[in-house]
């Protein structure tokens, strides 16, 4: 096995054994990373020597005996979470040349593990798609298929883990963002419940339904990155002070007993793809081999999440966006004679077609007349989405369902069709409505060959058991051991 291609607990081990050090290991990484870029496209910005200044001080903390699971393990960063001193995009030209002079939270909180931190991976624009297509800079390409998306909006996240160019990521899920790609390129990713990390730092593109979470390679690396970025930061209004269990934890015993509720809505979707409900009915029974009862549940709201989420969102974008004008800082349009002109110009210029499409969507659902029709409605909407989920918890312990309705589609099939792009997150993202967590576990292959993710959805805080479901489910499949050639 090559160094790029061990998984996180694996390098950990023989770190902490002697065995590598963290200064080999990076510069593998990045040797992977300078070999295939050119035709994954997955990094905006490369921190070559920054990393290899910081694994050589990991080096020296693993040498002093000290250290933790993720000390000198070389990880990616999501292009919306600020990074002090190195540039943070978004994948757009309003922010291209931004560096910011903070950290979020969860780039401290890694940094005090001792991570190595490689670089800053493409996205669709402020996040705002499902096939990284939407990046200002560069087009997102599948490692199982260069042809095909990765998914989106993280899919530089999923693909770089994919492809081997680092051992782990991060990435951020407003309606599906982590889930979608990690099941388009056969990765593990996790959404976990609103609250539980810190978004302080995380540029906003929906402020009540953003979410940072881990991409990995298998569930184990999952539970690790989730120990190191979960916890209450007073800096986020929105984080709980819930205790943090050592997910890792949660890896050990059985899942006889478990009870899976299978959402009829979900696996009866007229877009669901045959090939992804034979994927995803072959994984339930492999559960339900294990131990896990399964159970019919319904979520009669289901059919006016799509409508309701792409009213909110774009709402709360509309708002959050409001400050590239300009004025303060990124891009600014120095033709313009007038101010308005500026804040026109600068705008049209810095904003891509998506991110413009979803703020005049929102501000016009925001507008005096309109408010009560389109935002409070759909508001009303989310209310019923969460009993759902509610009552639903309240016959299983967790649900089960596809990721995505199909494998990951040809590169500039959908550009042209929003509303088929939209309806590619349909099993995603009432969970972020709803607040809940989810994650993406591989669960199977296409006849091309193509990954297929199974989603796990549970209650508020209920990480350990989606991780624990996932894990069990990981040790009598191999699907997460099949690897991407390039």
């Amino acid at each position: 096995m090559k160094l790029y291609e061990l998984t996180i607990s694996h390098a950990a081990a023989l770190l902490g054994r002697q065995e590598l050090t963290s200064q080999e290991l990076t510069l593998a990484v990045l040797e992977r990373i300078h070999a295939v870029e050119d035709r994954v496209g997955a990094f905006i910005t490369l921190n070559d020597e920054l990393a290899m200044a910081q694994a050589e001080i990991a080096d020296k903390t693993l040498s002093e005996g000290k250290g933790t699971a993720l000390t000198g393990i070389p990880l990616a960063i999501k292009d919306l979470i600020c990074t002090q001193g190195v540039r943070t995009t978004c994948a757009s030209r309003i922010l291209e040349n931004f560096i910011p002079p903070y950290d979020a939270t969860v780039i401290k909180k890694l940094k005090a593990t001792g991570a190595v931190l490689v670089g800053k991976v493409n996205m669709d624009e402020f996040a705002m798609g499902s096939s990284t297509e939407n990046s200002a800079f560069k087009i997102t390409h599948n490692p199982w298929d260069l042809s095909r998306i990765p998914g989106g909006s993280s899919g530089g996240s999923a693909a770089a883990v994919a492809a081997d160019m680092c051992l782990g990521s991060l990435g951020s899920d407003t309606g599906g963002s982590i889930r979608q790609p990690a099941s388009h390129c056969g990765v593990v990713g996790m959404k976990p419940t609103y609250g539980r990390v810190s978004r302080f730092g995380l540029v906003a593109f929906a402020s009540s339904l953003d979410q940072i979470g881990p991409i990995a390679k298998d569930t184990r690396d999952c539970a690790l990155l989730m120990n190191a970025i979960s916890g209450y930061d007073p800096q986020d209004s929105t984080s709980v002070p819930e205790p943090v269990p050592d997910y890792t934890g949660f890896l050990n015993g059985d899942i006889k007993g478990l009870v899976a509720g299978i959402p009829r809505e979900y696996h009866a979707s007229k877009g669901l793809d045959p090939e992804v409900a034979q994927a995803v009915n072959r994984a339930i029974q492999t559960l339900q081999d294990l131990g896990v009862r399964c159970v019919d549940v319904s979520l009669p709201h289901t059919e006016y999440a799509v409508a309701a989420y792409y009213v909110i969102a774009p709402c709360e974008a509309s708002s959050n966006l409001a400050r590239y004008d300009g004025v303060k800082y990124g891009f600014r349009d120095k033709t313009a004679g007038t101010l308005m002109e500026m804040y026109r110009n600068t705008r049209s210029k810095g904003f891509g077609s998506e991110v413009q499409r979803r703020i005049i969507l929102g501000t016009y659902s925001l507008s005096a007349g309109y408010y009560d029709a389109y935002y409070g409605k759909a508001s009303q909407v989310r209310t019923l989405i969460m009993d759902d989920f509610t009552k639903a918890f309240q016959q299983c312990d967790i649900l089960i369902s596809p990721v995505a309705p199909t494998p990951a589609f040809a590169i500039g099939d959908n550009t042209d069709d929003p509303l088929t792009m939209y309806l590619s997150d349909v099993f995603t993202l009432s969970a972020n409505l709803a607040g809940i967590p989810g994650m993406s576990v591989p669960c199977g292959f296409s006849t091309k060959g193509l990954p297929i993710g199974l989603q796990l959805m549970g209650p508020h805080f209920s990480e350990g058991n989606l991780l624990k479901t996932a894990y069990h489910f990981e040790q009598t499949t191999d699907f997460h051991k099949k690897k991407a050639i390039l």
